[in-house]
């Protein structure tokens, strides 16, 4: 594309901004819809994803500092293969009865996930809450940064996305209300025209 060519696609692209006897009311009022729209999309898109990522911050910190983890010990051998996925994901570690000592030293049994073929005495670890029930581990620091990206940027989208759309919906009730004023000019003008043309 030629420098002409951009020259041009820019003008045509901020037409409604310059001043021109054919600019209606309506055009500057759509252009406006459209800057603000985006603004607000940006802004709020912005707003959202920071919000967003102290709540899943303060939310993973939460559970961190609700589990703990403990010794287990496996009371039988582990199974040596990891059963077929049903949903498609699978870590390949299998399910095993595990024993472990609670805070208070009364003894604990519970099912832990852990390699396959793991043997039988094998000291594995483990997380509990505070009732000493097994629990999920809480996530590492890169499974943490992950979850907090991932819910920021979808934060982000949404809420962009909902002013964009707001926007857009302003734009086509403008539309409308354009198309009206044409049909009304049309009907006040189109007779002279005719009369014109057979005349």
């Amino acid at each position: 594309m030629t420098k002409t060519h951009c020259a041009k696609a820019k003008r045509v692209g901020f037409w409604r901004w310059r001043r021109s006897p054919l600019r209606r009311r309506s055009d500057r009022l759509e252009a406006w819809i459209v800057l603000v729209a985006w603004t607000l999309a940006l802004l709020g898109g912005l707003l959202a994803a920071l919000v967003t990522r102290g709540a899943v911050e303060d939310d993973l910190a939460a559970r961190r500092a609700q589990v703990h983890s403990v010794s287990a010990v496996l009371t039988e051998e582990a199974p040596r293969t990891a059963p077929v996925p049903t949903y498609g994901f699978s870590d390949d570690k299998v399910w095993a009865k595990v024993r472990w000592a609670g805070a208070d030293g009364s003894t604990h049994t519970g099912t832990l996930r852990v390699e396959p073929g793991t043997a039988a005495g094998a000291r594995v670890t483990g997380w509990t809450d505070h009732t000493g029930r097994l629990v999920l581990e809480p996530a590492s620091p890169t499974e943490a940064w992950l979850q907090t990206v991932l819910f920021s940027v979808a934060a982000a989208t949404g809420a962009g996305a909902v002013v964009l759309v707001g926007g857009r919906l302003a734009r086509g009730c403008l539309d409308r209300r354009r198309l009206a004023e044409w049909d009304a000019e049309w009907a006040r003008v189109g007779p002279q025209w005719r009369k014109r043309m057979l005349g």
